[in-house]
């Protein structure tokens, strides 16, 4: 990472720890400075108080380094909210999250998502059903995701990635931490095929109150949240209703009257979700969706696309290569032998602006490789 890449990531982390701003303080100074972390972080600075200005006065300089060498690493990403490539989702929720820490492929999170969440202590069969449904779904096209939980969580990864595709998790910890433990191996084949993800930065240790704010992005990544086993006290009809919150599509499996861990989803269908019994019905209701999902995105990178070969234009006018080269035309026709010893610069280079200049609508080729210049 350059220089100025690497000055851009210190000003997220440092408005990242910052104590008390928060993703939705972060979000309404990002949006006041326009986008520009840098500038956004001379705000906080002046309005900081307390533990916030004693953090921006003497950051631990220590940790900040180790964030920066943890985002170097090969995998390592921070998605953050100003980007083009920030899941299009989240964006839509209460209290979307500002930026993500991911290892793995964070192009991955594009994709249309189902969260399969359901209970730590389930069942066998359960585990099996959110097997057969993770599998399906994965083969559909679509990317599983869960929390790496115990029971149905790890069932659905593992399942997953057993069918040779991706699967996201989003964790309550830092990114290079694994909660629970035994999960190790499971999270390392998730970041080798897929996408672990947390809003938290590195080092930062398990805490009640991670697994409902990390359930609200498990929710928001996701077109639609299936549910399979839950008790009426479970983690995971916090997701269910934040999914409906969000106005995305939950499901339910149903099961046993005798089985305490199906009260939660009968709960659940009592109150509006959809009771499902086969994947393929997932497939076809989540369908039409995805296909929106997947034209406004493609519509939102092209913007960008456009954005920025327009920086890039704008840049080139400004550089004094491209400058020297424009002047050294003038208003006549000159050849490009004539440019070359004008402007002095090699066959190769001058070849790839004129080329770029001509793209642009700034020259068009004549004759007898011959360039023209047209008025601005």
């Amino acid at each position: 990472m350059d220089a100025n890449e690497r000055e851009c990531l210190r000003a997220w982390l440092l408005l990242l720890r910052t104590p008390g701003l928060g993703p939705a303080g972060l979000r309404e100074r990002l949006a006041a400075a326009g986008g520009d972390a840098g500038r956004a972080l001379g705000q906080v600075r002046g309005e900081a108080r307390g533990p916030a200005r004693d953090w921006l006065e003497r950051p631990d300089e220590a940790r900040l380094a180790a964030d920066l060498d943890w985002l170097a690493a090969p995998g390592h990403a921070l998605l953050c909210c100003t980007e083009a490539d920030f899941p299009p989702l989240l964006d839509t929720i209460p209290q979307p999250p500002a930026a993500l820490f991911v290892a793995g492929d964070p192009g991955l999170l594009l994709r249309p998502q189902v969260a399969v969440v359901g209970a730590r202590r389930a069942s066998a069969a359960g585990q099996a059903n959110s097997r057969r449904f993770a599998r399906a779904l994965a083969e559909a096209g679509f990317l599983v995701t869960s929390g790496l939980a115990e029971g149905i969580d790890g069932a659905a990864h593992a399942a997953a990635l057993e069918a040779g595709q991706p699967t996201a998790a989003v964790v309550g910890t830092g990114p290079d931490l694994v909660y629970p433990r035994r999960h190790r191996e499971l999270a390392g084949r998730i970041v080798d095929h897929g996408a672990l993800v947390s809003e938290y930065p590195p080092g930062t240790p398990a805490r009640a109150d991670h697994f409902p704010r990390r359930n609200r992005i498990i929710a928001g990544l996701a077109l639609g949240t299936l549910v399979i086993e839950a008790g009426l006290q479970s983690g995971s009809l916090i997701t269910a209703r934040l999914a409906a919150e969000q106005g995305r599509e939950v499901f339910a499996l149903p099961g046993s009257i005798h089985h305490p861990l199906a009260s939660g989803c009968h709960q659940l269908i009592r109150d509006g979700a959809r009771l499902v019994e086969q994947p393929a019905e997932l497939v076809e209701l989540l369908a039409p969706a995805a296909r929106a999902m997947g034209a406004e995105l493609a519509a939102r990178l092209a913007a960008a696309d456009r954005r920025m070969e327009a920086a890039d234009a704008g840049s080139r006018a400004r550089d004094p290569d491209y400058r020297r080269l424009l002047d050294a035309l003038g208003h006549d026709p000159a050849g490009a032998d004539e440019l070359a010893a004008r402007t002095s610069l090699g066959a190769a280079a001058l070849s790839s602006m004129l080329l770029m200049l001509e793209l642009e609508g700034r020259i068009e080729s004549l004759p007898g490789n011959r360039y023209q210049r047209l008025p601005d």
